[in-house]
């Protein structure tokens, strides 16, 4: 004989998480343009080929936006990332851009960025 067993409702699911960067604290979400994850950064250390060497030609930090000129082509990639990349790096410095993994090199610091495709 089995006991009754009372039916639990499922609680609703929204089907985007919203990450705590969009409220100004930091980044809870590995989602492209997030935090960065030691999974994400290990693969674009280890696959050095793939870096683009560029300089910074636009940022803002209001919205995330960066935009890297590559030193090779000349190529505008146009990136964005809310865990403050547009507020660390400054217009006319040296960074890289891992076209694979989607990671911005400024100096010593690294960010996940996503890229944003022209209309």
């Amino acid at each position: 004989m089995s006991s009754p067993q009372s039916h639990i409702p499922p609680l609703e699911v929204r089907e985007r998480a919203i990450c705590m960067c969009f409220d100004g604290g930091p980044c809870t979400s590995y989602a492209p343009g997030h935090a960065l994850h030691l999974i994400q950064a290990r693969l674009a250390s280890a696959t050095p080929s793939d870096w683009v060497d560029g300089i910074v030609e636009e940022t803002d930090a209001a919205t995330g936006v960066v935009v890297v000129t590559s030193f090779v082509d000349g190529t505008a990639h146009t990136v964005w990332n809310g865990a403050g990349a547009a507020a660390r790096v400054e217009v006319g410095s040296p960074v890289a851009l891992h076209a694979r993994y989607d990671v911005l090199a400024a100096g010593s610091a690294r960010f996940n960025v996503a890229p944003l495709r022209a209309a």
